[in-house]
């Protein structure tokens, strides 16, 4: 009997996700793998309870995704965020995939500080479907980004009830395919969701970027950037450093 023969790059693509997995609490560390490892398409390496037991399975297990907490010991403060900057810089294909249990934009915003490319920023009460949380594993390893709807739609209802604000001269439709850009959704994606042809959506985005002054970029973590740091009223930097 014959078997199919593979490339090496099918071989790799065929491979499990590696993950490694770091929260303080242990409920949520054994929940986490509970979820993550009910998908054939990622295996959990290690779960590590601090930055610096992360810090050590990121060197010797060589993961393609950490899931970690945007608090840990020691300082309990943002080590999730330290950690994804320190690997922005020293090994910037793993993916980050951030757990806070605040819906704060600041903090997404400083996810994406140094490139929205392979980071996702996702709530915790949000994960009572593996969905989520595996979809956002998936979109981080293959270059992509996420950030949780509630932290976009807080974004969102800011700028739109701001005096004055840009957000007031887009359509009903253009606030929803925004939402969704800023959420690191595809042309595709966001097609299926709101019911659309491929093309009325790239017409949408290329609407919305235009009446925001924001430059249309194909790359979707880039998008992701660019919307969150126009709804957010930070200033845009120079191309190039996503």
């Amino acid at each position: 009997m014959s078997h199919p023969v593979h490339t090496s790059a099918e071989r790799e693509r065929l491979s499990p996700i590696r993950v490694v997995i770091a929260d303080d609490s242990y409920l949520v560390r054994e929940g986490l793998l509970h979820v993550l490892e009910r998908s054939r398409r990622l295996t959990v390496v290690r779960t590590c309870e601090d930055r610096d037991s992360l810090m050590t399975a990121i060197a010797e297990d060589r993961p393609e995704v950490v899931v970690a907490d945007i608090r840990m010991p020691p300082t309990n403060t943002d080590e999730g965020i330290q950690v994804a900057r320190t690997l922005r810089t020293s090994q910037p294909d793993i993916g980050v995939v951030v757990l806070s249990q605040y819906a704060e934009p600041s903090y997404a915003l400083a996810l994406l500080e140094d490139g929205s490319a392979r980071r996702a920023y996702l709530l915790k009460e949000r994960l009572h479907t593996s969905g989520e949380l595996v979809g956002a594993v998936d979109a981080v390893a293959s270059g992509g980004s996420v950030i949780d709807p509630v932290v976009v739609e807080l974004l969102v209802d800011a700028q739109t009830h701001a005096p004055g604000a840009p957000l007031s001269e887009l359509t009903r439709r253009e606030h929803e395919v925004l939402s969704q850009v800023a959420q690191g959704r595809s042309n595709a994606a966001i097609a299926e969701s709101l019911v659309l042809s491929k093309r009325a959506v790239e017409k949408h985005i290329n609407s919305i970027f235009l009446k925001l002054g924001l430059k249309n970029e194909h790359d979707v973590s880039q998008r992701v950037k660019a919307a969150l740091m126009f709804l957010a009223g930070e200033p845009m930097e120079e191309p190039g450093r996503d």
